[in-house]
């Protein structure tokens, strides 16, 4: 499915597909639902939905519903959310990485800097003990 939406297209075809969830009923029960969510190569999210005429996919014109589908835009946070509900443990990992209760409530932060800047911390490190991390929550602290 294709759709354009704030001028940004979502395509299931070229986008890649996180992980999925159904309820469970047959795709052609009045309450079937199921969701896709999808990381786009320029990394927003989005979710395809599809379902009967009783899901929130339905689609009804007066007393008579029938099935349907759509495409959602999600924030990370939005796609975080979802994949906490529908994805194993691993699955979560593997697309946003370890979450922040694992860690200690610390977070990855990759940075580059200058060769003199990283014998400085290292030096300091075998001097101290403090892990180079320590010493930049010092530093920030400190400010």
């Amino acid at each position: 499915m294709k759709k354009v939406i704030s001028n940004l297209l979502y395509n299931t075809d070229t986008a890649k597909p996180v992980g999925a969830w159904d309820n469970g009923l047959y795709s052609n029960d009045f309450d079937y639902c199921a969701e896709t969510l999808y990381r786009k190569k320029t990394g927003e999210y989005f979710i395809h939905g599809e379902g009967g005429g009783n899901s929130k996919y339905g689609v009804w014109h007066g007393n008579s519903g029938g099935p349907g589908e759509e495409i959602r835009p999600y924030t990370l946070r939005e796609a975080q959310e979802w994949a906490e509900g529908h994805l194993t443990a691993d699955e979560y990992i593997a697309e946003f990485g370890m979450p922040e209760e694992s860690t200690g409530g610390k977070v990855d932060l990759q940075l580059t800097v200058l060769p003199e800047t990283k014998a400085y911390f290292q030096q300091r490190r075998r001097e101290t003990g403090d892990s180079i991390s320590k010493q930049i929550d010092d530093i920030v602290k400190n400010l």
